[in-house]
């Protein structure tokens, strides 16, 4: 029996999903070997790539299917890049899949499930979707035009049979689950498997201790970071709204790592608000994650409200791991507001809120026992609930279970054929 992961993005990508599932492919190739990746020849941030076609790494053999090279910069590119993924990883998931295993489809590019479904009933495998979002859904609430009319139903119900039809649906939420649930997708085919970090790699670091404050000159600072992905589910005017709230207040800096849509326009907002508080530096090397998250003393987290239930900020986990407090910036009685308020490791202001979000960070600033509590509560709750070792594990069984159950109808099916009525 084989895992086959379907995703457009692997090893070295260094994007929030990829390396979940770097992170968990390797783990089954060591625990449980034969494990597949079906992926693209491309990287996240660079669409020539070209990455070898076949490739094995850490006992995970790594099928990099052909597509072409747009990138994510226009619409128009990105759906033939979408368009030809699906066509190349269908064919050759067909080709790769025997009866028995188990197929677990992520949701980069989206739809993937409707895809992997009908390959996976033919070729007699087990279905798992990882949902990483939910999508039309993301697209419509991100104003992407058609998707709120009859395209927009026929695609949600497209969507929601392929779920239907598979084993198991991952989601990365309570919130996200429960959406599932209004869609008329089966209880017993959902279960929340939520986002993980590497514990070994990102551990707390003391300021005086991390060598990168003082490489970005931001020795006797406060700092505010923000790590990842500006992408469009993020809202950042009321961290900017804040900023200029707290322009004159010379010690407070705000050190954003990482790219997307949105920063540009962020860069832009800073220069034309003449705010001399901010510094952009690009996404950094996982093998450097632990200093640069703990370069900040306190993170952002956003998620626009209208999002809620069908993302969820991956970012939270690693910020976590660093032992560093949380300013989640969203809807406070969403999937990390909760997380934040459930186990006291930060703080939830609604989006807005640029005076609640200048005071939080002001109460910080000034009170050192207080952020350190705050962050030792995040590391706490992350050895207990998120490290690496503990959300493999439980993929580890969810799919051991999924190959038992093809074992004994294997097992079953052969008894019947061979001791006919």
């Amino acid at each position: 029996m084989t895992t086959v992961f379907l995703n457009r993005y692997f090893f070295p990508d260094h994007s929030a999903t990829s390396q979940l599932l770097t992170d968990l492919a390797f783990f089954l190739a060591r625990e449980q070997g034969q494990v597949n990746v079906v992926t693209s020849r491309q990287r996240y941030d660079d669409a020539k790539a070209g990455l070898a076609p076949v490739q094995t790494v850490g006992g995970v053999v790594i099928h990099r299917v052909w597509t072409t090279c747009f990138g994510r910069g226009r619409l128009g590119g990105r759906a033939l890049d979408y368009l030809t993924f699906y066509t190349s990883a269908a064919w050759r998931l067909f080709r790769l899949l025997r009866p028995g295993d188990v197929v677990v489809a992520k949701t980069d590019p989206p739809l993937l499930s409707v895809i992997a479904a009908p390959i996976a009933r033919l070729c007699g495998a087990k279905l798992v979707n990882w949902h990483q979002d939910v999508f039309p859904e993301v697209a419509s609430r991100l104003g992407v035009r058609g998707l709120n009319g009859a395209p927009g139903g026929w695609l949600r119900g497209l969507r929601d049979k392929s779920l239907n039809s598979a084993d198991c649906n991952v989601v990365a939420g309570r919130r996200m689950r429960d959406y599932l649930l209004t869609r008329g997708v089966h209880a017993a085919r959902v279960q929340v498997a939520e986002n993980w970090s590497d514990g070994q790699l990102i551990r707390p670091l003391a300021a005086a201790d991390n060598r990168l404050r003082s490489e970005w000159g931001l020795d006797g600072k406060f700092v505010v970071g923000y790590s990842g992905n500006m992408g469009r589910v993020h809202e950042f005017g009321t961290v900017l709204d804040a900023a200029e709230r707290l322009r004159d207040e010379a010690h407070v800096v705000f050190v954003f790592i990482g790219d997307g849509n949105w920063r540009p326009w962020i860069a832009q907002e800073v220069e034309r608000r003449g705010l001399t508080n901010f510094v952009f530096k690009p996404y950094q090397p996982r093998t450097v994650l632990r200093k640069s998250l703990s370069v900040a003393d306190v993170h952002v987290v956003s998620l626009r409200p209208e999002l809620e239930g069908f993302v969820v900020p991956s970012k939270f986990y690693g910020i976590a791991a660093s032992g560093r407090a949380t300013l989640f910036v969203g809807d406070p009685d969403g999937e990390i507001g909760r997380l934040v308020r459930e186990f006291d490791c930060g703080r939830a202001i609604r989006q807005g809120d640029a005076d609640g979000l200048a005071n939080a960070i002001r109460e910080l600033a000034s009170d050192r026992r207080l952020r350190e509590r705050l962050g030792r509560n995040a590391r706490a709750a992350f050895e207990a609930n998120w490290d690496k070792p503990i959300a493999c594990e439980k993929w580890a069984t969810l799919l051991a279970e999924l190959t038992e159950f093809a074992s004994r109808d294997a097992a079953s099916e052969s008894t019947s054929h061979a001791n006919p009525l």
